[in-house]
């Protein structure tokens, strides 16, 4: 038999322990440290609308499952849009859709695993427990709804088997195939956006900028700071800007996790000031762009600071897959692949379930319709000469 419980700190559970479910290739946001600074630096905390719920499963007393969970009062920092569905729920229906509960990174859109299970123990009956689970704290805790976001595609299939309804997104991602170098990159674009690529790295050094990019002991203080100021200024430029993180986490975690942080910094080549940046995350066989930020507006900063910088370090690093963010069909131009995302949902309420249910089918079909369709500008690579 397996038993559930619920943790409002993710210190309910010892680093180690809950690592060593994550496993070695986990993505850095859902691992022990990651959790916790967001923890105890206050940027999630209930005020916010983000109460702790972190979920494990025990089978004859030993640990086969943890995930990451929260009970939430809005659905802001979660980058799968239900507000919809709020709205069907509580005009139409005369129901609270909130609070709901997420098992998910806060702030985070981006792929990997939520329910982390032992390597030991039996996944599918581990899957399904997981499943009745959420159903039977929804009921308990009066919530409206469970959301699994972003799990990798596997699990959204093995939770769509246990009887959750299953919705896709759209994101653009890069894919290493083997590149040799950023020019092998190049050679799968047309020669009119091959050039404009180039015009558009070379032109930092023309303005006089130059970039580095730090991680582990590298990352200074002053690194740290000025990235602060990035996401900061990034948050304040735009009306629908939200300030999820604060200057203690940003300092905690590459404090904690600095194998795991790439900053990309630009600096002004003359004064060395700092003029914008990237913050990145480095996971297994993939590379997360999180935040970035300036403080002088300098053309094309961002492609090289954002997109380029990072593709040059997947290819020297060996990285498989570079995602860089939500949205954004401006990547398609630089090598970007559309790339289907996936969430997983229990809705308590069976007008509200049937409803859910019924747009997620029309949702999926439209963007893989629309994937289907879109025409990547990358040519086909050429498959090696053989031997002489």
């Amino acid at each position: 038999m397996i038993e559930l419980r619920t943790y409002d700190t993710i210190r309910g559970f010892t680093a180690s322990e809950w690592d060593a479910l994550a496993g070695e290739g986990a993505p850095p946001f859902v691992r022990f440290e990651w959790l916790d600074a967001l923890e105890s630096t206050g940027c999630v905390r209930p005020e916010r609308g983000w109460l702790p719920m972190h979920i494990s499963l025990k089978k004859d007393d030993q640990l086969i499952a943890v995930a990451p969970a929260y009970v939430k009062g809005n659905s802001e920092g979660e980058f799968v849009f239900d507000h919809s569905w709020a709205r069907f729920c509580e005009a139409r229906l005369n129901v609270e859709y909130y609070p709901k509960l997420i098992v998910a990174a806060p702030f985070t859109p981006a792929t990997g695993p939520r329910l982390l299970v032992s390597e030991s123990a039996d996944r599918a009956e581990a899957m399904s427990a997981f499943a009745r689970g959420l159903e039977q704290i929804i009921e308990k805790a009066g919530l409206s709804s469970a959301h699994v976001l972003f799990p990798r595609e596997r699990e959204a299939r093995e939770l769509q088997d246990a009887g959750l309804a299953h919705r896709c997104g759209l994101q653009y991602h890069w894919k290493n195939p083997g590149y040799a170098d950023f020019d092998d990159f190049l050679s799968r674009f047309s020669s009119k956006r091959r050039n404009q690529i180039k015009r558009e790295r070379r032109s930092l050094g023309e303005q006089g900028t130059e970039i580095e990019v730090l991680t582990g002991a590298d990352i200074v203080e002053e690194a740290v700071d000025a990235m602060y100021e990035f996401y900061f200024s990034t948050v304040q430029k735009y009306y629908w800007g939200r300030q999820y993180l604060n200057r203690g986490f940003f300092h905690e975690i590459c404090t904690r996790m600095p194998e795991s942080i790439q900053i990309v910094l630009a600096r002004d080549a003359a004064s060395k000031k700092p003029v914008g940046g990237a913050f990145n995350l480095l996971g297994g066989s993939r590379l997360f762009g999180r935040y970035w930020g300036c403080s002088e507006e300098r053309p094309n900063l961002h492609f090289n600071v954002c997109f380029y910088e990072g593709i040059s370090e997947c290819i020297r690093l060996g990285i498989d897959t570079f995602e860089p963010g939500a949205g954004g069909e401006h990547k398609l131009a630089r090598g970007f692949e559309p790339t289907i995302t996936h969430s997983a949902h229990v809705l308590a309420h069976p007008t509200l379930d049937r409803a859910v249910r019924s747009f997620v089918d029309e949702e999926a079909l439209a963007i893989r319709q629309h994937v289907a369709c879109e025409t990547s500008v990358l040519k086909p690579r050429e498959a090696p000469a053989p031997p002489k």
